[in-house]
């Protein structure tokens, strides 16, 4: 089983991005894009952008705090 941290991009407002965690990328991908999820139901349709598969859960938990921080998201801007 693998966890992930994935951050998604806008389709209709490219400069929007989002990062989460989750055990099930596509299925949550579709939550996002149904607008079923408050926080990014305004600026829907999402992509992936980028996904990081962990085997450890604490250790996708980890890094998708990370990208919420101001150096998470300057470290995904600039190398994710």
């Amino acid at each position: 089983m693998f966890f992930y941290a994935y951050i998604l991009e806008s389709e209709s407002n490219p400069a929007r991005f989002y990062a989460g965690f989750t055990e099930d990328l596509q299925d949550r991908l579709r939550h996002h894009n149904d607008g079923s999820t408050p926080h990014t139901a305004k600026f829907r349709p999402w992509r992936i952008k980028t996904a990081v598969a962990f085997s450890s859960r604490q250790q996708a938990l980890d890094f998708e705090r990370y990208l919420k921080t101001p150096s998470g998201r300057a470290f995904a801007k600039k190398r994710l």
